[in-house]
């Protein structure tokens, strides 16, 4: 596989009719940091593919136990940028949790997560869920059919628990609008109790992804949210189905992104633009010729440097495919998106979505104008950085003119109802008007006070 890989890199360039226009790097060693998932991809790939070299960049990658481990080692300088939780630069920067000016000029994928439940959970919900002609369950799942088990533990005083990675993680957000359009209330956050389970039905907690399945296996979690491959790990294991795929929840909804001090940026300019062209020519080749280079990819995120999950798990999900109950393996080609669809260009939209869940679940505990909406975003999201890498790669001929959005006001078209499971239209440009419109969440001047809704 080593002899493939190679010839696949000297193929690449060969083919290329030009090659990385070297920057005057202000800082060459870099240190960087990423959580054991699949859409950490973007920096093997850079790594292994030889991208961060021709940049002049001698980069050093490094597994982290935690997200917030990893959220520290930017802060103190440990690690010069990670793989992060899209939710950490906002949260950093606004002051929830660790007070930190973080920012982000690239985003790393699309999609990529699951939501998955025990053998017993889906035992109980599957009467609920209608079936197509051959008896398979019919897809999207929604949370409805989770209410009447829900209801259940409740009748016999039980807790019903479900695992998400971090506070402010995509997959806490994904698995609070998953349960709230199916009627199920997640829980609020107040200033006095971070825990998140006030009100709740389902009490959502904290599990590293890697220990998603054991945890499950255990008992301690009825179910998870987590990123690949630790849903296709509870499939493979027997212990768990998947019931729902994020791009099922939200079309192509946005995922990672690579995370700098906003420090380090200003300090070191040439030497972010290097580091995101690097990154785009890896999701570049992630994505094209129709995901040809996936297999690839496989093998690499399945050494132990990097996943350390096997290659089978992997390309479960990798390869377009997805696997809910064993032996239904469907089609999802865009279920790990990494280049496609603008994936990589950092959205102040993106940014602004995040923001609204904060909102919606009293992270941000107070209400905020659409105006800070934008004013916070445009203060992480910096397409300015990614169009100038952008731009060094299409005079390079590296990569296309038309494949970036050059044009862009950094806000995407609103996502329509039908492409989100609760059938409600997000618009980033209106953030209070999208909020007043969910029907579980936080509203206007709503706050969270003594156990409850205020206002």
């Amino acid at each position: 596989m080593k002899t493939a890989l190679f010839s696949l890199a000297a193929a690449a360039t060969m083919a290329a009719p030009a090659m990385a226009e070297m920057l005057e790097l202000e800082k060459d060693e870099l240190t960087f940091g990423f959580i054991k998932l699949t859409d950490m991809a973007p920096l093997a790939v850079a790594y292994e593919q030889g991208y961060f070299l021709d940049e002049g960049l001698f980069v050093t990658l490094e597994a982290q136990a935690n997200w917030k481990v990893l959220l520290d080692g930017v802060i103190d300088g440990q690690l010069d940028g990670a793989h992060m939780l899209a939710g950490q630069p906002l949260a950093a920067t606004i002051g929830f949790g660790t007070k930190a000016h973080i920012i982000t000029p690239f985003s790393m994928d699309l999609n990529g997560n699951g939501i998955t439940v025990s053998n017993d959970v889906w035992a109980q919900m599957k009467p609920n869920i209608p079936t197509m002609e051959d008896g398979r369950p019919q897809h999207p799942i929604p949370a409805s059919a989770l209410a009447p088990v829900v209801d259940q533990y409740k009748s016999e005083g039980k807790p019903f628990n479900m695992g998400m990675v971090f506070p402010v993680s995509t997959h806490n957000y994904e698995l609070r609008y998953w349960l709230a359009a199916g009627g199920l209330h997640p829980g609020y956050y107040s200033p006095e109790d971070i825990t998140g389970q006030i009100d709740a039905d389902v009490l959502l907690s904290v599990t590293p992804p890697p220990q998603m399945p054991a945890t499950m296996e255990a008992g301690t979690i009825d179910g998870y949210c987590v990123g690949e491959p630790w849903n296709q790990q509870a499939v493979f294991k027997g212990i768990g189905v998947p019931v729902i795929t994020d791009y099922e929840i939200w079309k192509n909804n946005p995922e990672k992104v690579f995370g700098i001090n906003a420090e380090f940026a200003e300090k070191y300019p040439n030497t972010t633009v290097a580091v995101t062209k690097a990154l785009i020519r890896a999701a570049i080749w992630l994505d094209e010729n129709d995901n040809a280079n996936r297999e690839a990819a496989v093998e690499i995120l399945s050494r132990p440097e990097y996943v350390g999950a096997d290659a089978e798990v992997i390309a479960n999900s990798m390869t377009g495919t997805f696997e809910y109950e064993k032996g239904d393996k469907r089609d999802v080609p865009d279920f790990n998106v990494f280049f496609r669809y603008n994936a990589t260009y950092p959205f102040y939209s993106d940014a602004v979505w995040y923001l609204t869940q904060m909102r919606r679940w009293g992270q941000i505990s107070d209400a905020k104008s659409d105006t800070w909406f934008d004013e916070t975003a445009k203060s992480v999201y910096r397409p300015d950085i990614y169009l100038q890498a952008a731009r060094h790669l299409v005079d390079e001929e590296l990569a296309a003119e038309a494949d970036f959005p050059w044009d862009s006001d950094g806000y995407k078209a609103p996502t329509p109802a039908e492409d989100v499971i609760d059938g409600i239209t997000f618009d980033g440009k209106t953030p209070n008007a999208y909020l007043d419109s969910l029907p579980i969440g936080l509203k206007g001047s709503q706050t969270i006070s003594g156990g409850g809704v205020q206002g």
